[in-house]
C-alpha cells in the first residue's frame, strides 16, 4: 500500500470523532428526524442489549420449538431425519447462510440455505415427492411478497412440508398463516424493539441469526445461555471501537468496498456488502467473496479507490488461506484501506492492514458464533457511508428504488 495512503488514515484518525455512534445518539431529536438518524444508529447500538432478551425468549418458547422439531423429525438421525431449507429474501436469506454450518452440525441432516426468490421460481427443482421437509423462513416483517407467497403455496399444496418462520412483526402475514396453520407452521415471534423502523436491516439480522442459533441449541440452552452472555459483553466492547474505524476510513471517500470471509463469515461479507449498497443508496459499490474465490478475478475489482475488509476465521487452515490473501494484497498494493475483524490478537495481520479489530473472544471462539459480532463493523461503516453520501440513513434511497418492505409482486402459477 502507498505510503501516501497509510498518512491519509493517520490524518484521518487524529481528527475522527470520539465515540462517533454515542455523538449521532445524542443528538436532539427534532435533528435526528431530520438528517434520518432516528432510527439507524439506535438499532445498531441496541443489539448487544436485545441479544440477552431474544434468548430469553426464545428460553420462554422452548416446548413448543422442541415440538416443532420433534414434529418435524430432527434428531432422529441421518438416515431419517428431514431435509431443512433455510428460507429468505435479501439480509433474511443471509441469515440463513450464516446459520447452515452450526444446524448442520447440530443436527446431522442436510442443512441448505436457499433465497425464497429461487424457491418461488424454481420449487420443483428443490422438492421431491415422498421426502420430509422443514422449512425455517427468516422474515423482518413477514410482509416480502416473495416469502408470503411461498409460505401460502407450500402450506396449502404440500403438506409434507413443516414450518418454523423467525420474524419480528406479530402482525405480519407470514405469523398469521402460521396462527391459521398451527398443525403444520409455528412462527416465532421477536421482541418488537427488533422489528427495525430503518429501511436497512441491523438489529432484526443479528437477532434473527441468534434466534435461529438458539433452536439450534434447544438441547442444552443453559450452556448456550452463557455464549448469549458472552457475545452481549464482546459486543457491547466492540461498538465503540468499531464506530471509530468506520467513522474514520470512511471519510476517505472510498467508492468501492470489497468484503471476504470464509465458512459462516462468507455469510457476514454477503450482509455486509448487502448493508454498504443500501445505505450509500448505490454510491458505494461493493463485493462479497470468499478468500481463494477473491483471487479468480474479482481481485481487479480492488483498486486505489477500494476499501478492504476481511473477517478472519479462528480456524487455523481457513485463516492461513485468509492470511496469504493478505500478503499478496501488499505485495500489490491494492486498495486504499485495509481492515480485518478477528477473534483474538491479530499479531498475525496487523502488519499487513491499516486496522486489526479484535473481538477479545478468546483463542477458541467458535466462527459458528461470530456473524452477530462482525456485522456491526459494516453496519456502522454502512451508516457512515449514507451520512457522506448526503442521505439520510433511516431512508438513503430517496428516489424509492428500494423501500423497507420490498414492493408486491405479479405471481405466475
Amino acid at each position: 500500500m502507498e505510503d501516501c495512503n497509510r498518512l491519509q488514515c493517520l490524518r484521518v484518525e487524529e481528527s475522527r470523532l470520539a465515540d462517533p455512534l454515542r455523538t449521532l445518539l445524542d443528538l436532539p431529536k427534532q435533528e435526528k428526524i431530520e438528517r434520518g438518524l432516528e432510527h439507524t444508529p439506535r438499532e445498531i447500538w441496541q443489539q448487544p442489549d436485545t441479544w440477552r432478551k431474544t434468548y430469553q425468549r426464545c428460553q420462554n418458547q422452548r416446548t413448543e420449538l422442541n415440538d416443532v422439531l420433534r414434529r418435524a423429525g430432527i434428531g432422529r438421525g441421518n438416515t431419517s431425519s428431514p431435509t431443512v431449507y433455510l428460507v429468505g429474501a435479501g439480509t433474511s436469506d443471509y441469515s440463513g447462510r450464516a446459520l447452515a454450518p452450526l444446524l448442520r452440525r447440530r443436527w446431522s441432516c442436510e442443512v441448505w440455505p436457499i433465497p425464497s426468490t429461487t424457491l418461488l421460481t424454481e420449487f420443483e427443482e428443490f422438492h421431491r415427492p415422498g421426502k420430509e421437509y422443514l422449512w425455517i423462513s427468516f422474515s423482518r416483517s413477514g410482509e416480502s411478497p416473495e416469502g408470503v407467497a411461498l409460505l401460502e403455496q407450500a402450506l396449502g399444496r404440500h403438506k409434507e412440508i413443516r414450518h418454523l418462520v423467525i420474524t419480528c412483526n406479530q402482525q405480519g402475514p407470514m405469523a398469521q398463516l402460521c396462527l391459521r396453520h398451527a398443525d403444520r407452521a409455528f412462527a416465532l415471534v421477536l421482541d418488537e424493539a427488533v422489528n427495525d423502523r430503518g429501511l436497512a436491516m441491523t438489529s432484526s439480522f443479528t437477532n434473527m441469526v441468534l434466534a435461529g442459533q438458539c433452536v439450534g441449541h434447544l438441547e442444552d440452552e443453559a450452556q448456550f445461555g452463557e455464549v448469549v452472555a458472552q457475545l452481549s459483553e464482546i459486543g457491547r466492547r466492540f461498538l465503540p471501537a468499531a464506530a471509530e474505524v468506520a467513522e474514520a476510513i470512511t471519510l476517505l471517500g472510498c467508492t468501492r468496498t470489497c468484503f471476504v470471509g470464509s465458512g459462516v463469515l462468507r455469510a457476514v461479507a454477503d450482509e455486509s456488502a448487502l448493508k454498504v449498497v443500501e445505505l450509500s443508496g448505490g454510491k458505494v459499490t461493493t463485493l462479497a467473496e470468499t478468500p481463494l474465490g477473491l483471487r479468480h478475478g474479482p481481485l481487479s475489482s480492488v483498486d486505489g479507490q477500494t476499501l478492504f475488509v476481511a473477517f478472519l476465521s479462528s480456524e487455523a487452515r481457513r485463516r492461513s488461506y485468509e492470511l496469504d490473501l493478505l500478503r499478496e494484497i501488499d505485495r500489490k498494493r491494492l486498495g486504499r484501506v485495509r481492515a480485518v475483524v478477528t477473534a483474538r490478537s491479530g499479531e498475525d495481520a496487523s502488519s499487513l492492514v491499516d486496522y486489526c479489530l479484535s473481538l477479545d473472544a478468546g483463542r477458541n471462539f467458535p466462527d459458528h458464533y461470530r456473524p452477530v459480532l462482525d456485522v456491526m463493523l459494516s453496519q456502522l461503516i454502512g451508516l457512515f457511508a449514507s451520512m457522506r453520501s448526503g442521505l439520510k440513513p433511516d431512508q438513503p434511497s430517496p428516489s424509492g428504488t428500494i423501500t423497507r418492505v420490498v414492493a408486491p409482486i405479479k405471481l405466475y402459477s
